[in-house]
């Protein structure tokens, strides 16, 4: 027995610039939130920075070259707002452009699809300074972003994703302050989440008009299965509230209009100050949503904590995530899915003969991906997968104290090296089907 895919199932790579590129003082960049972040001390686990990462910049021809081996029919990259701006609007870095036009450039030849994400967390330390996402302005500045992106790539790039998991940019940047900018309150978290949101929902019309007839315009969401601890009714509650802090705060915008009623009397205050419009322009139709399963959340009530508590218990590897695609089609109805699926952390290292035998994250993979099709046969469009992260790199507050692509990086040489992930993954792609184990 198999699971096959339909004809023209997109199979990429993804990943994200700062994790990836390095260079970050070479081109005319600017400094990020993430260049300032890891800086501080006791902000990152390992005290690294993304300075070198997987050197992206300087290698993006070995990181092409490795696609190709793997059979991507696409690659989503995200690009580094302050490469493009150093001071995140106004005066334009063309050292910056000429990069990512090589990049796409390359990817064309090479017959890969470029797939870009405008905003991969690295917000410009500028736009910081005046305020980040809590300030309305930086909306502004993302349209500007969106538009010198759409006008200088628009007649090569087709697909366009605005924003990659607004809400951990906002939980963890602005809720927990476990990472950049380090700010934690639950104000500020829903304030950030409401402008990035609809930052998003500015640069919808402006991606599609720039690029014309066959732009695709799409947001990338981590979405959780929440489940209650027993069958009480207080859990089940909780375990419903959950889900409208992880899901539903972000969905229902996107796709009603509206924050969820039930949160809004939870946050209470601390809900975000919002204009009349707003909502109307984060709703902007999109042609399709991405999707990253971050797995089952299960929920238990506990008068003595705060009113969105959880209680994380290890979820069997791939369990439900054709559930959790089922559930988005049904309530949503987003004319296309594609799903991004994150490596779990491995630490395997090259053995003798160089085979990299990262067990976990290859039987991840055997579970999660085939539910893809299980989704699509109980007739979910989903139109592609992407496994991210491509390489190894910088893991964000782990630094590189975990590794999670299906590519090995030496990061003494920045040498590449297929896992025993990949070349599971370049036989699904070669096959456009998963055969049981």
């Amino acid at each position: 027995m198999a699971t096959t895919f339909p004809a023209g199932f997109v199979w990429g790579a993804a990943t994200t610039a700062y994790a990836t590129e390095g260079a970050v003082r070479e081109g005319g960049r600017g400094e990020t939130i993430w260049d300032r972040w890891t800086r501080k001390p006791e902000t990152i686990a390992d005290g690294s920075t993304g300075d070198d990462a997987s050197d992206s910049f300087r290698r993006y021809a070995d990181d092409l070259a490795l696609l190709r081996e793997l059979g991507c029919t696409a690659y989503r990259f995200s690009v580094s707002w302050a490469r493009v701006y150093p001071l995140a609007y106004g005066k334009i870095n063309r050292a910056g452009l000429d990069y990512y036009e090589r990049v796409v450039d390359a990817l064309m030849t090479a017959g890969i699809a470029p797939w870009v994400t405008l905003y991969g967390w690295d917000l410009p330390q500028a736009m910081e300074e005046r305020g980040g996402w809590l300030n309305r302005d930086t909306v502004a500045a993302f349209a500007e972003f969106a538009d010198t992106m759409s006008r200088i790539l628009g007649d090569r790039v087709r697909r366009w994703v605005t924003v990659a998991e607004p809400r951990t940019a906002a939980h963890r940047g602005y809720g927990t302050g476990t990472h950049a900018p380090g700010i934690a309150n639950l104000r500020s978290e829903l304030q950030a989440a409401h402008h990035l949101l609809l930052a998003h929902g500015e640069a919808v019309p402006v991606l599609r008009h720039n690029g014309g007839a066959g732009t695709l315009v799409g947001i990338a969401l981590d979405l959780a299965r929440c489940e209650p601890a027993t069958d009480r009714d207080a859990d089940i509650t909780a375990s419903h509230r959950e889900d409208g802090a992880r899901n539903r705060w972000y969905l229902d915008p996107l796709y009603r209009g509206m924050y969820p009623d039930d949160l809004r009397d939870v946050y209470g205050p601390d809900a975000p100050d919002a204009r009349q419009t707003d909502m109307q322009t984060i709703a902007a139709p999109l042609d399709f949503l991405d999707i990253r399963d971050v797995g089952r959340i299960v929920v238990r009530e506990d008068a003595a904590a705060p009113p969105l508590m959880t209680e994380p218990r290890p979820d069997p590897i791939g369990t439900g995530f054709d559930a959790l695609l089922v559930r988005v089609y049904r309530e949503y109805a987003p004319l296309a899915i594609t799903v991004t699926v994150r490596g779990v952390p491995d630490t395997a290292e090259p053995d003798a003969a160089r085979i990299i035998d990262d067990r976990d994250r290859a039987d991840d993979l055997r579970a999660r991906v085939p539910q893809i099709g299980d989704a699509i046969g109980a007739g979910v469009p989903v139109t592609g997968c992407f496994i991210a992260p491509l390489l190894d790199g910088f893991e964000w507050e782990r630094g590189y104290t975990v590794r999670r692509g299906i590519v090995y990086t030496d990061f003494h040489t920045q040498e590449r090296t297929l896992k025993e992930s990949a070349r599971w993954y370049t036989r699904v792609i070669a096959e456009n089907e998963v055969r049981d184990a």
